[in-house]
C-alpha cells in the first residue's frame, strides 16, 4: 500500500484533550497514513491544535465546519474529501481512544481481501471494557435487533470503527445516505454494503471507555436509531 492511498478520518468536537495524543499514536503505529480531522468549530480549540501540528506534518489535514453538525455528516464529508483526493482505503474512527489505533495494522491486513472491515465488539475476542451490564446488553441487543429486522449478518452494525475501500463507498453511493445521526448512519452504511453483495469482515476489538473529555452520544441516540431501522430496511 502506497503512502498516498490510506486516509484516516476523525470527526472532532471539543477533543483538545485527546487529539494530539491520538495523532501521535497513529503516526507511530501507521506512519504511512494520512489523517483528516473534521472539526465542528470546537470551542476548546481542537482545530487550532491540529493546524499547529500540520506545520510539521504534511500528512495531516483538516476540514473546519461552521457549528456542530454531527458525526454522520462529518464522516460523509470526510469520505467525499478522501475520494476526491484519490485515497483507496478510508478508515473512520473516533477521537477519544475508544477506537484504539493498535488495531489499524490488522484492519489493513483484512481489507486486502474485503470491501469493508469492521472493528467489532461482538465477535469472538472482541468486547467492551469497564461497561455496566446494562450498557453491554444495549450494545449487543441493538445489533441483534438490527439483524432480526434487516436480515443482515453483521454482528456489530452500530459500531463506528470501520475501514472502507473507495470502491465500496462509490458503490453504495454517499449521496444516497439519508440517516444523519451517528448510530443510524452506521447501520445504513453497513446494510447497503451487505445488500450490494460486497465482502464484509469483522475483526475483534476491545472497546474501552473514553479516558478524557465527554461522550457526544447518549442512549437516546441509540433508541432513535433503532426506530430508524424500519426506514433503513426500505432503502436498499
Amino acid at each position: 500500500m502506497t503512502s498516498s492511498s490510506f486516509l484516516i478520518i476523525i470527526p472532532t468536537y471539543n477533543e483538545s484533550e485527546n487529539i494530539i495524543s491520538l495523532i501521535g499514536s497513529i503516526n507511530v503505529i501507521s506512519p504511512q497514513a494520512h489523517i483528516l480531522v473534521v472539526d465542528d468549530n470546537s470551542p476548546d480549540g481542537t482545530a487550532l491544535l491540529v493546524e499547529q501540528l500540520m506545520n510539521q506534518n504534511s500528512s495531516l489535514h483538516i476540514l473546519k465546519r461552521e457549528g456542530k453538525q454531527g458525526v454522520a455528516t462529518a464522516f460523509l464529508q470526510g469520505f467525499a474529501w478522501g475520494i476526491k483526493n484519490n485515497f483507496d482505503i478510508l478508515l473512520a474512527m473516533d477521537a477519544d481512544f475508544s477506537h484504539d489505533p493498535k488495531y489499524i495494522p490488522d484492519m489493513l491486513d483484512a481489507i486486502e481481501n474485503a470491501d469493508l472491515v469492521i472493528g467489532s465488539r461482538n465477535v469472538k475476542g472482541g468486547g467492551i471494557e469497564n461497561r455496566t451490564f446494562i450498557r453491554n446488553f444495549l450494545t449487543k441487543g441493538a445489533s441483534f435487533y438490527c439483524h432480526a429486522i434487516l436480515k443482515c449478518p453483521v454482528k456489530d452494525i452500530t459500531g463506528g470503527y470501520n475501514m472502507w475501500r473507495k470502491t465500496t463507498l462509490e458503490n453504495i453511493g454517499l449521496d444516497s445516505i439519508v440517516c444523519n445521526m451517528g448510530y443510524s448512519f452506521q447501520i445504513e452504511m453497513k446494510y447497503k454494503t451487505y445488500r450490494s453483495n460486497l465482502i464484509i469482515k469483522e475483526i475483534p476489538i476491545i472497546f474501552p471507555d473514553r479516558k478524557k473529555g465527554q461522550s457526544k452520544m447518549s442512549g437516546n441516540f441509540l433508541f432513535k436509531a433503532l426506530g430508524d431501522v424500519w426506514k433503513i430496511r426500505k432503502l436498499a
